[in-house]
């Protein structure tokens, strides 16, 4: 491989994922917010942070499709590079991961049981959120072309 070739792929993951970013903080900021202020009365006070969750998977699905979209030759791998980003930065004013503060609430739970309830639930949300990237970016291949007994 030459290097501007090298060169030119490095561009596209980078493009890729800074793609991915951007959608995820437009569909965060644009979307989720007035559309739960909207909500937010017709849903009560109880159901906020569900369709807030709601709302973050939407935009965590989005970023891997647009990342995934963006390198179609390999969604995936710039889906898990795009979630490392999201592990190492903090988007904590855009959606709830926040790896780091996650490594300390479970280095908490091993000294102090009464973390362990926090733990699980932060967990199950880092799962889920993670989850959805990952489901956007498989969106995002190519189609197969269907096989067929008939040509």
């Amino acid at each position: 491989m030459t290097v501007t070739v090298i060169w030119r792929t490095f561009l596209a993951w980078v493009w890729a994922i800074w793609l991915g970013c951007l959608a995820l903080i437009v569909v965060a900021f644009a979307v989720e917010v007035p559309v739960l202020r909207w909500m937010a009365p017709f849903l009560g006070p109880s159901w906020i942070p569900t369709a807030h969750l709601g709302f973050e998977c939407a935009a965590m699905a989005a970023a891997g499709f647009v990342a995934g979209r963006f390198n179609r030759s390999h969604p995936m791998w710039t889906a898990g590079l795009l979630a490392a980003t999201f592990c190492v930065t903090d988007f904590r004013g855009a959606i709830a991961v926040n790896v780091p503060w996650l490594i300390r609430l479970a280095w908490n739970s091993f000294h102090d049981s009464r973390y362990l309830d926090s733990l699980v639930t932060s967990l199950g949300t880092h799962v889920l959120l993670f989850g959805c990237l990952i489901a956007g970016a498989m969106l995002s291949r190519p189609r197969e072309k269907a096989i067929s007994i008939v040509d």
